[in-house]
């Protein structure tokens, strides 16, 4: 299965300045696969150490020097370590806090090898004081569940790829190419990215397959609990990631997931969650200007899970529930779509950027309103409103923008897509023109370009 990543990690094989990688992202969302697939494309050898499951290994970068260690890893392995044509490949390396500190060395004495390294709790050992990094010698890849687009590859709809990745701002879409794209969007609701369940499910045409596995890869996460450390009850993590999936698209309250246990315990919990990138903070910004994480209120937040595949089988829903619904937006009360746009945002900018997101929400009496998600896309700010209507479902979009001063936002529905250019009234009294460039959810992979070639280019 195709990931885009793999561009990114071409590029980074030929950069002359690289450091050594670190692929950076929940359990099972392809981490591993994705390194393989890279090497079998770029490398003549590749050289694989799982610390989980070969932990004695580890002895062989006891020196620290890379110069000692190559020979070793070479009578190991029986095969020569030559930089350019050989990858070496560090997995599940939060089992080898040790062999993470190597990987400086391998930067300042070998950066002509190429060495990938990738664990699937490594941001909770990153989190222990214990656990050294070495600040300025590696670089990160940060990867999530599959992509609309890369699902699509998958299920071997290219020519709907090339459709939508080559659409630009007022091109008309045939209707009967819509309602083919949003029956494949539902499908991708009930199937989600995680690369094992998609290929359950396309191998085997078994929905019932692809339920399996993603039952399995949630029993997973849960066995983990164990190996988060000492710091928080397993039986209280247990308890926060069964509610998650039914919290998406909420303002999070502790007492939501239980009235009897303190806030403080519980948000351990979910901090741990977060490390593990089973669950995602959205937290409030006054969006003021950029970062915007730099005016965030990290007590006001929503909750995003891991992936919308998986909130669909921890919720119960069928695919035949999912396309019963008149419209996708109306799937377990909008919340699905939340969820698929907010996974998709996160992971939406450069590869190598921390995935963040955030939220925007005003509450005086006399203009409540709230916008679903705001990103920074280079200088500017994007506000994306999720909820699908028509003009009353505006306002929130209205008040954030006449409260910023900017005239462009997105909005994304079920809808073919659309330019609506119309005018707001500013607090002091004056008409301002406003425009909103409306997007089909199976678009939300697209936003960030189209929404560049939007404002940059000239509008149709």
């Amino acid at each position: 299965m195709y990931r885009f990543a793999l561009e990114y990690l071409k590029q980074w094989q030929s950069r002359p300045n690289r450091k050594p990688l670190v692929v950076r992202g929940a359990r099972q969302v392809g981490k591993s696969y994705l390194v393989k697939l890279f090497a079998g494309e770029c490398f003549e050898h590749l050289i694989e150490i799982d610390f989980e499951r070969d932990p004695d290994l580890a002895s062989l970068f006891a020196s620290r020097r890379p110069s000692d260690i190559v020979p070793l890893l070479e009578t190991q392995f029986d095969a020569r370590i030559e930089p350019g044509s050989c990858l070496l490949f560090l997995d599940e390396i939060q089992a080898a806090p040790d062999v993470f500190i190597c990987l400086r060395y391998f930067r300042e004495e070998l950066p002509g090898l190429h060495v990938i390294a990738a664990g699937s709790l490594l941001d909770n050992a990153l989190a222990q004081k214990a656990f050294s990094v070495p600040v300025g010698r590696i670089e990160y890849l940060h990867l999530g569940p599959m992509q609309f687009e890369e699902y699509l590859i998958a299920a071997g709809h290219q020519g709907l790829v090339d459709f939508v990745t080559r659409y630009r701002p007022g091109d008309r879409i045939p209707e009967a190419l819509h309602q083919k794209l949003l029956a494949q969007l539902r499908r991708f609701l009930h199937t989600g990215g995680m690369p094992e369940a998609v290929e359950a499910i396309l191998d085997s045409g078994s929905l019932r397959d692809g339920d399996i596995v993603k039952q399995s890869i949630l029993s997973t996460f849960q066995d983990d609990f164990g190996k988060y450390g000492r710091r928080v009850d397993p039986l209280r993590l247990a308890k926060v990631f069964r509610k998650l999936p039914q919290l998406v698209g909420r303002r999070f309250k502790y007492v939501q997931v239980d009235r009897h246990e303190r806030s403080k315990d519980l948000a351990a919990a979910l901090d741990l969650l977060c490390l593990a990138r089973v669950a995602y903070r959205v937290c409030h910004s006054s969006a003021s200007g950029l970062p915007l994480a730099a005016q965030a209120n990290e007590r006001l937040f929503k909750v995003l899970f891991l992936d919308v595949g998986l909130m669909a089988r921890a919720l119960g829903l069928d695919l035949r529930e999912i396309e019963r619904a008149d419209d996708v937006m109306l799937v377990n009360a909008g919340a699905m779509a939340e969820q698929l746009v907010g996974q998709h945002l996160l992971y939406s900018a450069q590869p190598y950027e921390e995935p963040e997101l955030h939220f925007w929400a005003r509450e005086k009496k006399s203009a409540l309103a709230e916008v679903d998600y705001v990103i920074a896309d280079r200088t500017r700010i994007v506000p994306v409103e999720v909820k699908a209507g028509k003009t009353g479902r505006l306002k929130s979009l209205h008040v954030f923008l006449a409260d910023k001063g900017l005239a462009h936002g997105v909005r994304l529905d079920s809808r073919p897509p659309s330019v609506l250019r119309t005018s707001m009234t500013l607090p002091d009294g004056r008409e301002t023109p406003f425009e909103l460039l409306s997007l089909p959810l199976y678009m939300v992979g697209q936003l960030r370009r189209l929404y560049r070639e939007w404002t940059e280019k000239g509008n149709p």
